[in-house]
């Protein structure tokens, strides 16, 4: 795929400084660039190398003025970072949703309904009376089971399994080895001290614009669903629960672990390796740090957590800050004690 600079600034509505017709066929960084790629400069640390890349263009804010001569196109937008964002997000789109039509061998299950622009690779197995919206693209050696629907333009990667009554929305991504609908950890303890299993018997929602990162696990309620709210972007080796529910828009760093029942709210913006009990309840727009074992719910939205326990985020860092003093406190506390051990001796004498 080939653009014009003018193109390109039409796209993220901004104005060039320099030769429009140049093509652009490539993004890199900026002390990468080459001829016929496209870069960006918001940090002004990285300013040194926009004298000297070889990119043909390069992106950067409307406020920014170059100190000395660039040989690449500018392109001033508002905000440099967020316009290659954008201009990342188109690019990926052109490339995600450029395949369609069915590879062999792949199997369609009796009783489906595809929509248009449809792409299943090879080795892609769909069950039964499932439901693709139009432009989804399933990816070489995914499992999608029975009863399933999947909404428009979404994307099933390769090696994911989706299985039975799973519902997905649109506009979603799921990512390689991701694992939606598998059985809840449900176990009933016996007299004779075995475990029974419990039946799963509930789904997983996906709701739209939701992300899954690469070998995620979401687990099937155990009656009703599981859920996945709008907006929420799930990273690499999480673990959801059984009957969890995670609130619109909250972002999850990876290897992160949410046990069973507990309700994350909207917004919310969790670290990677946190761990969360089951039946908990967590406020919007809550903050827990990385490594964070939060044992009990959070009632105040807004709210900052850290550490394990986790507890409020600045009675943390004081805390850290007392933990850092302690071995000199122990040499003060010795020293007063020899002190006081040696006056109660010299009275004692006396």
């Amino acid at each position: 795929m080939e653009f014009t600079v003018k193109q390109i600034a039409m796209l993220l509505g901004g104005e060039v400084n320099g030769d429009d017709s140049l093509l652009i066929n490539q993004l890199a960084k900026i002390e990468e660039g080459k001829p016929g790629c496209i870069s960006f400069l918001s940090n002004l640390k990285y300013e040194p190398h926009l004298y000297t890349t070889q990119a043909s263009a390069v992106i950067v804010d409307r406020s920014f003025t170059p100190k000395k001569a660039v040989s690449a196109a500018l392109i001033f937008v508002e905000n440099a970072y967020s316009a290659f964002t954008r201009l990342l997000e188109e690019y990926h789109q052109r490339i995600a949703y450029k395949r369609s039509g069915v590879e062999q061998p792949s199997h369609l299950s009796e009783g489906c309904d595809v929509g248009e622009q449809v792409y299943r690779g090879a080795f892609s197995y769909v069950g039964r009376n499932c439901r693709i919206g139009n432009n989804v693209k399933i990816y070489p050696q995914a499992y999608i089971g029975d009863n399933v629907r999947i909404g428009d333009n979404t994307i099933v990667h390769s090696g994911v399994k989706i299985l039975d009554n799973t519902i997905i929305g649109c506009y979603c991504t799921i990512h390689p080895n991701v694992v939606i609908g598998s059985e809840g950890f449900g176990f009933a303890p016996q007299p004779d001290g075995s475990y029974k299993p419990i039946p799963q018997l509930g789904n997983v929602i996906l709701e739209d614009f939701v992300s899954i990162g690469a070998n995620t696990t979401i687990d099937c309620a155990t009656m009703g669903s599981t859920i996945i709210r709008q907006g929420v972007k799930l990273d690499n080796l999480i673990m959801i629960a059984h009957n969890v529910e995670i609130g619109k828009n909250t972002v999850i760093a990876a290897q992160t672990g949410i046990s069973g029942s507990t309700k994350i709210g909207d917004n919310c913006v969790i670290g990677g390796q946190a761990g969360f009990a089951g039946h908990l309840s967590i406020a919007n727009y809550t903050k827990v740090g990385a490594q964070s074992g939060v044992g009990k719910s959070v009632r105040e939205e807004g709210t900052s957590l850290n550490g394990s326990p986790a507890f409020d985020l600045n009675d943390h860092f004081r805390s850290l800050a007392v933990f850092r003093k302690l071995p000199q406190l122990e040499k003060r506390i010795y020293h007063v004690e020899k002190h006081l051990n040696n006056q109660e001796q010299h009275l004692n004498h006396k």
